[in-house]
């Protein structure tokens, strides 16, 4: 495998997952090699697009700090600067990316020295105008220059205002197809330029015309301003300069710069007029009407973003650049696009939408309510009539737009067009009865709900639609979630019942009135759901669902069977029909019901939960009933504490019997500090110095090829409180603590139980076993379900656990009573073997820095004591072993010179080089280092 195939599956497994993908390694070592690799000539121009592509993606992640980003915005400056001038593809994406990094660590906004050299190394690029120096060869260059400009500038607005007369010089030398660049670049500039004015107090001419004409440095200081887009429809908002100003320089910008418009593509063409639209939002002395060489262009246009550009200079500007001429065109305009047929779907329904939103001249209603343009009458929208040929998404938008036109029509025109969509709408329900496909039926149902929330008022429409839906329920019980939803929404739409209740009482008629040969067990499940449904309406009589339901149970073998589901959905009908208003008049059909179910239902389930409904039946009057059973808002129990906790179908238990969750943390795991002992194996044999090393190898070979030898690696905490928790969970009880991990390198960790936590006593130890795949440091996160003393569950996230690297060592696991010799000799053939082993999994390497004795001792005692196999004070040196789970190894041997103190380090795992290099650092962090790797 080469070397770039190595670095596309490392970038390719960070890609898809950071977190994990540094699991094994830091940010700091990664970034160190993506930029060793960037400087290495030997690579090729796609090897090195490849490692950039990862500091365009992810640059707060490789560099977390501004410090960080500023030298390798310095790294990759000097990757820049010596990439031979053929490689343009590679050269323009390091200067993206160095654009990035500046910007996303926020280099840029605090004006570093690196930031303001890249801005000024940006603004010389542009400079060649034409190609004159550099060739046409590196037009690409000045290309991406231009486009890091804009960034920097829209991410750090009035950066370019000093620079205007600059950069309007650059734009008109410009000849070639970077005119485009220049152009976005010197209008992006000059709209905020001008926005940072209208922040001014009393603004004269001289302050304007200096804007225009500005060849000074980058204004640093204006992006303290916090400049936002302009509101589009809100004109009082828009901070404007004051009248009166000589404009007569601007308005000759601003013509040139329409007159080029053409020029540019579509895209640059929308973000152009924009720009220029804001601009003259904000002063006063220039005219709308600059805009209207333009509008016969836009009108013809069949490009979705001049269309919208065109739409927003309408909204903004209104009659003062559109006359009712203009309107009227624009918006036929909207509606012969929205149905040719070379467009797709998406830009239908884009035009649709601006149908629908258009903004007029003179609008009636200012309210946030959707409603349609005063124009749009049935004889313009009469091509716009949804068909049953038309795509989903089409049907339902024109069914929408049409609803609304013959919504505000004339009597006589909206008769004949409601005819139509009524028709159109019994339509897709004759075609559900033939096709049981999903969106087929999806969409009528939708296309019924927009219909209703028109036209719901017109009682002999909504007759006819609640009789036809009632007649395809007789024959598809399977719709019963459909109909279930529409009534939902149509009530919470329109917050009247009338609707909603006619269609109940019409489904209930018709489950009473369908034959026993139709009540099968999969029909009855959904005729149940809608009886269910229909026990919450007060208006409606419950007394023939009740009848039902009995007559069911006794004249069938469900009893017999026994059927948790069943017995589950009927008692949700029972526990609906306990709430509801009229319980009196059902009261002794209902207890018969509850009591028949209590004795004859095959399921001890059920049977407990109807006799408990009984009992509430026959002892609590229908306010206490309906406060026992009453919801909270959040479909779980109210706020005091009542027997609603036991309910009766599957969906009330979830609702109701719920886990809380703790709106903070409750319990932490805090580390036991303890130092290592010695690890051993499990053998009583005593190996002396004196011809036992032999045996010694044998036997920690032997061990060390059995499976699971080593594997886990044992943590303690202390289970206590958080620092600030409420009084109630001062006790708990019964906790479960559960262990997720962020990545892959360890085995998944069993859950924990600890029988009480109380917050005036010790706290309880936790040892949570780790079995390592790999021995990297990583993150654990913790989580917790226990109860309180009012006996109520509660769910609470811990604190994140971090496992250090130095967590994981252990050390050398030998006989009991090992001799010394015995130890050193298993640590030199360990070294030996990493030494000489295979080149791509052992390593050797150096580290150095300086500590006096004193020092040094105190080190070794506080760091090494429990893995030391030699300690030759007098002679300096010292021999440290850590065995890392599940069979790594890392061997130091340490040795006092004059000048430092040299670790020569030594492991059959060359991965972790770099966690040992940071763990010696971290201890020796008072010390001056130097690391140099074998």
């Amino acid at each position: 495998m080469t070397i770039a195939d190595l670095w596309d599956q490392r970038i390719s497994a960070f890609q898809l997952s950071p977190a994990q993908f540094l699991a094994t390694t830091t940010s700091e070592s990664f970034l160190a090699e993506l930029l060793h690799e960037l400087r290495n000539d030997k690579a090729n121009d796609q090897l090195k697009i490849l490692l950039v592509s990862v500091l365009l993606d992810h640059p707060t992640i490789l560099c977390p700090s501004t410090s960080v980003g500023e030298e390798t915005a310095l790294e990759l400056l000097s990757v820049f600067s010596h990439t031979p001038q053929k490689s343009i593809s590679l050269k323009c994406n390091v200067m993206l990316a160095i654009t990035n990094v500046i910007i996303c660590t926020s280099c840029l906004a605090t004006h570093t020295k690196m930031a303001e050299d890249w801005l000024d190394l940006l603004f010389q690029t542009i400079q060649d105008t034409n190609d004159y120096r550099c060739g046409l060869s590196q037009q690409p260059i000045r290309a991406t220059a231009c486009d890091c400009l804009r960034e920097m500038e829209t991410c750090c607005p009035g950066l370019l205002s000093q620079k205007l007369e600059s950069l309007h010089l650059l734009k008109q030398q410009e000849t070639t197809v970077l005119h485009q660049s220049y152009c976005m670049l010197y209008t992006l500039g000059l709209k905020n330029a001008i926005r940072i004015l209208t922040k001014q107090k009393d603004v004269t001419d001289l302050e304007f015309k200096s804007i225009l004409g500005g060849n000074e440095g980058f204004a640093w200081k204006s992006n303290q301003l916090g400049l936002t887009l302009l509101p589009i429809n809100m004109m009082v908002q828009v901070p404007r300069l004051p009248p009166g100003l000589d404009c007569k320089e601007l308005k000759s910008i601003m013509a040139s710069l329409l007159e080029e418009s053409y020029l540019l593509t579509p895209i640059s063409q929308s973000a152009l007029l924009r720009e220029l639209v804001e601009v003259v939002a904000m002063v006063p002395g220039l005219s709308p009407t600059l805009f209207k060489s333009q509008l016969l262009r836009l009108f013809g246009t069949a490009e979705v973003e001049l269309m919208h550009a065109t739409l927003f200079m309408k909204e903004t500007f209104t009659d003062s650049l559109f006359t009712a001429e203009d309107e009227n065109f624009l918006l036929k305009r909207l509606v012969s696009t929205a149905q040719h047929p070379l467009l797709g779907t998406p830009e239908k329904l884009f035009y649709m939408d601006c149908i629908l939103h258009f903004p007029e001249n003179r609008p009636i209603s200012s309210s946030g309510e959707e409603s349609l343009p005063v124009l749009v009458t049935p004889r313009l929208a009469a091509s716009l009539l949804p068909t049953v040929f038309n795509d989903s998404a089409t049907m339902l938008c024109r069914l929408n737009l049409l609803c609304l036109v013959h919504l505000e029509a004339d009597e006589g025109e909206a008769d004949k067009g409601i005819d139509y969509l009524f028709n159109h709408i019994m339509a897709l329900l004759k075609i559900v009865d033939s096709d049981s496909s999903r969106e087929v039926v999806v969409t009528s149902f939708r296309a019924v709900f927009i219909f209703l929330t028109h036209f719901s008022g017109m009682e002999e429409l909504s007759e006819k639609l609640i009789d036809k839906l009632c007649d395809m329920y007789s024959r598809h019980s399977r719709l019963a979630p459909n109909l279930i939803g529409l009534t939902d929404r149509i009530q919470e739409c329109l917050g009247d019942h009338v609707w909603s209740v006619k269609l109940l009482r019409g489904l209930q008629k018709c489950i009473m009135e369908m034959p026993p040969l139709h009540l099968t067990i999969h029909n009855l499940s959904w005729h149940l759901k809608v009886l269910k449904r229909v026990a919450k309406e007060g208006p409606i009589t419950q007394r023939n669902t009740i009848y039902l339901l009995l007559n069911v149970l006794i004249n069938s073998n469900l009893c017999e069977r026994g059927n948790w589901q069943v017995g589950n959905a009927v008692l949700a009908v029972c526990r609906n029909l306990l709430e509801h208003p009229s319980i009196d008049q059902v009261f002794i059909e209902l207890a018969d019901l509850l009591q028949y179910i209590s004795v004859h239902y095959d399921d001890t389930d059920i049977k407990d939960h109807a006799r408990f409904y009984y009992t509430l039946l026959t002892n609590l009057s229908w306010e206490k009933l309906t406060g026992v059973l009453a919801k909270g808002p959040d479909g779980g129990r109210a706020k005091e504490r009542s027997h609603s906790a036991i309910m009766a179908e599957g969906e009330g238990i979830a609702s109701n019997l719920t886990v809380r969750k703790t709106e903070r943390h409750v319990l932490r795991l805090v580390k036991v500090q303890e130092k290592p002992s010695q690890s051993t194996l499990e053998t009583s044999e005593s190996l002396e110095a004196t011809g036992e090393t032999k045996k010694s190898l044998e036997v920690y070979q032997e061990q060390f090829q059995m499976p699971g030898f080593g594997s886990e690696v044992t943590l303690r905490y202390n289970l206590t409180h958080a620092d600030e928790t409420d009084v109630l969970f001062d006790r708990v009880f019964t906790i479960c603590l559960h262990f997720e991990l962020k990545d892959s390198n360890y085995a998944k960790v069993s859950d924990i139980h600890v029988p009480c936590v109380f917050r005036d006593r010790k706290p309880p130890e936790v040892n949570v076993k780790l079995k390592p795949f790999q021995p990297y440091p990583t993150t654990v996160c913790v989580s917790a379900i226990f109860t309180t003393q009012d006996g109520r569950s509660w769910h609470s996230q811990l604190p994140d656990v971090s496992v250090s690297f130095p967590e994981i060592f252990l050390p050398l696991p030998l006989p009991l009573n090992t001799s010394r010799a015995c130890k050193e000799e298993v640590f030199d053939r360990i070294w030996e073997t990493a030494a000489s082993g295979s080149p791509d999994k052992s390593a050797i390497s150096l580290f150095c820095f300086k500590a006096g004795d004193e020092s040094l001792a105190d080190l070794i005692e506080t760091h090494f004591q429990g893995y030391l196999i030699t300690d030759q004070q007098s002679e300096r040196s010292w021999k440290v072993l850590f065995f890392l789970p599940p069979m790594c190894h890392v061997l130091l041997a340490i040795t006092q010179a004059e000048d430092a103190v040299q670790v020569s380090i030594a492991t059959d795992n060359w991965e972790l080089l770099p966690f040992v290099n940071s763990y010696l650092q971290d201890i020796t962090d008072h010390c001056s280092t130097t690391v140099t790797d074998g």
